[in-house]
């Protein structure tokens, strides 16, 4: 891989560590706590914001929502993560190969890693915190939930902070996004980036080249096709 601002943005949840668990447990205390009764069904999380999952799960459980829901959902959420810290570490993993396949991007010249989540960020800082991945990603440029922006959005905001943070311009074709969801390929494509698709989630590999995921891998354990997938799809 030749020497080029190459910006890689990863996606946290069933991409690189698998928290459900954690996250399950604490999306019922956050309900408890913001509704005053048990959470009965959470909503699918695959590839949407904290937002989105806050609001249809509100439906899910027969909840008429106010301006106040979500602001105090999301609070009672980031506390709750921050109460299971140490349950990250026991109950999360990260998932094969994503720590190699990190490590390995980490020593391409030229290039940048960051996340791009529907977490907010307290709670996604966290989960690679926890698990060891936060050294090599450089969490200041990464987008993240806040109640406003689209993935999309989010993804052309994370080009703009990584810019900024180090001097370098990051175009469409130079930033390229990993994710195992086809909503995180959808919003890939709004944004003008290639995606990988990681089959490490609820979507098949099928599944996401039916959504038109740029390159499809089985897991991220092949740690030379992942670099290799970066460099084929961020060539300028």
């Amino acid at each position: 891989m030749s020497t080029l601002n190459r910006l890689v943005l990863w996606n946290i949840d069933q991409t690189l560590v698998d928290v459900g668990r954690v996250t399950r447990d604490a999306y019922a205390e956050a309900f408890q706590r913001t509704v005053g009764r048990p959470l009965v069904r959470l909503a699918p999380t695959p590839g949407r914001t904290e937002s989105e999952i806050v609001f249809e799960t509100l439906a899910f459980n027969d909840v008429v929502t106010t301006d106040d829901h979500l602001p105090s959902f999301v609070a009672a959420l980031t506390e709750a993560f921050a109460n299971r810290r140490a349950d990250l570490r026991v109950h999360g993993r990260v998932l094969a190969g994503a720590r190699e396949a990190v490590e390995a991007l980490a020593h391409v010249p030229g290039v940048v890693q960051s996340v791009l989540t529907g977490s907010v960020r307290p709670n996604a800082v966290l989960k690679v915190t926890e698990l060891g991945l936060a050294g090599r990603l450089d969490l200041d440029a990464g987008g993240y939930e806040d109640g406003v922006y689209s993935k999309a959005a989010l993804l052309e905001l994370a080009r703009t902070r990584a810019g900024e943070r180090h001097g370098a311009r990051y175009p469409e074709s130079a930033t390229v996004y990993i994710a195992d969801s086809p909503r995180d390929v959808q919003a890939a494509h709004i944004a003008g980036s290639p995606i990988i698709g990681v089959a490490t989630g609820s979507a098949t590999e099928a599944e996401l080249r039916s959504a038109g995921a740029d390159r499809v891998l089985a897991t991220l354990a092949d740690t030379d096709a992942v670099v290799s997938a970066v460099a084929e799809l961020t060539r300028i």
